[in-house]
């Protein structure tokens, strides 16, 4: 199949989606989204003869697509998978794609943020985003949803919730961390929310209006 971006009036309703993460919160999250809609979630913990899909591609809605393609091809299941980066101005734009590996192949969540920190040392312009790109392939064609949350980067990270950059990264409007938020007050406002929400939507849209 082609993998460019789909003609919307082609679209087909999925009643199952697979999914290429394997976090128990995205999955919660995912399956609470798409229960109204009459979809069925299932991850690769699902489906046999999976492994790990390396994230090798330069931009992050290259690295979604290849992880949904790879499922899809796979298993003939709609495939949902998605890929998110840190931008910070300072830096040019680093880590982005590199985010989950800034500080080596098998580098912890605190490596990174060690890393991070000391090249913004003594730099006044922190401000970042964090992007996120979901990808869904199915038999009719590759969507793509993206979602960013601008903020600054803290010089030092402050709370225990999430995930990755999370203790030091401070969303636009807010005075804590994504760290130091809830889980409920993070969806509504993150990078990933936004990018899930908008493609919950455009099912809810396929739904209403071609009622497949």
């Amino acid at each position: 199949m082609s993998l460019k971006h789909a003609d919307v009036r082609d679209f087909v309703m999925p009643e199952k989606i697979l999914l290429a993460t394997a976090n128990p919160g995205k999955v919660r999250e995912m399956k609470s989204l798409l229960a109204p809609l009459g979809i069925e979630i299932v991850t690769r913990d699902d489906v046999n003869g999976i492994g790990e899909i390396e994230e090798d591609e330069p931009t992050l809605e290259g690295n979604a697509v290849k992880k949904a393609r790879t499922l899809y091809e796979a298993t003939g299941l709609p495939a949902l998978a998605d890929d998110t980066g840190l931008e910070v101005d300072a830096l040019s734009g680093r880590p982005g794609v590199r985010s989950a590996r800034y500080a080596g192949p098998k580098a912890a969540s605190r490596d990174n943020i060690k890393l991070l920190l000391k090249e913004l040392k003594g730099t006044k312009t922190r401000s970042a985003r964090f992007r996120t790109a979901v990808v869904l392939i199915s038999s009719s064609g590759c969507f793509v949803f993206n979602g960013v949350c601008e903020g600054t980067i803290r010089k030092a990270p402050s709370g225990d919730q999430g995930f990755g950059y999370d203790p030091v990264f401070e969303p636009e409007g807010f005075t804590q961390t994504f760290a130091e938020l809830t889980e409920n007050e993070k969806n509504a406002v993150s990078h990933r929310g936004r990018a899930v929400g908008r493609f919950v939507t455009f099912l809810k849209q396929m739904k209403k209006f071609y009622g497949n």
